[in-house]
């Protein structure tokens, strides 16, 4: 069980900020942006690839629900999924990252780069 699927358990405490019968959006613990929400499906799947049309239909509203909960749906917001090791992808359970609060810049794609930014 990994660690997204123990937080939909209830075994591993988590800040939420919207909850329905399919999905879940909570803080996450390492922010970096003013506001940084993980929103991750309570069915287990693994990745982006692995998701059905009709589950990222479905997300795609509460996504929208998440951002208007937060008022982030006015002045903008990112949001970002990692696919894979090579994408980035640290858990391995489909997840998307939610972030505002500021004027976000682009961060560089190389970990060769010391430029770090939102």
């Amino acid at each position: 069980m990994c660690i997204f699927c123990k937080i939909v358990a209830g075994e591993i405490p988590s800040n939420k900020v919207l909850e329905n019968d399919e999905f879940i959006a909570f803080h996450d613990i390492n922010p970096v942006a003013p506001v940084h929400i993980l929103i991750i499906p309570k069915k287990h799947v693994e990745n982006f690839q692995s998701v059905t049309p009709e589950l990222m239909a479905n997300m795609t509203s509460f996504i929208q629900d998440v951002a208007k909960e937060l008022c982030l749906d006015k002045n903008g917001y990112r949001l970002v999924t990692n696919n894979g090791k090579d994408g980035g992808q640290e858990v391995p359970h489909l997840h998307f990252h939610l972030l505002g609060g500021a004027k976000l810049k682009w961060t560089h794609l190389t970990e060769n780069d010391t430029h770090k930014s939102l």
